[in-house]
């Protein structure tokens, strides 16, 4: 099971965002469930997740109108949450990096 750093972060985002709740919640509850030990297994959990360099992962998030990106400790099986935001907002950063 995975352990999810800085949910904190997810329910600020929905609070400011309230049409991504529920597909934050979503995402949080199948990532919650998952055994990750590779990429290929984050791409058969999360078909559409783009995998990036420095072991972080971008999720389109209610169609693509917002971004999480993660980075994934596989030895420790945690997940820490690195940005959420707008489609917009994304393209600002860099998400190799952040």
């Amino acid at each position: 099971m995975e352990r999810i750093l800085a949910k904190s972060t997810l329910i600020a985002f929905w609070n400011k965002h309230p049409d991504s709740e529920q597909y934050l919640k979503t995402w949080y509850d199948i990532a919650m469930q998952a055994q990750r030990n590779s990429l290929a297994d984050v791409k058969e959990t999360f078909a559409n997740a783009s995998i990036l360099r420095n072991s972080r992962v971008v999720f389109n998030i209610k169609g693509n109108a917002y971004r999480l990106v993660v980075k994934i400790n596989y030895a420790k099986q945690w997940i820490f949450i690195r940005f959420t935001g707008t489609h917009k907002q994304y393209d600002k950063i860099d998400a190799d990096t952040i």
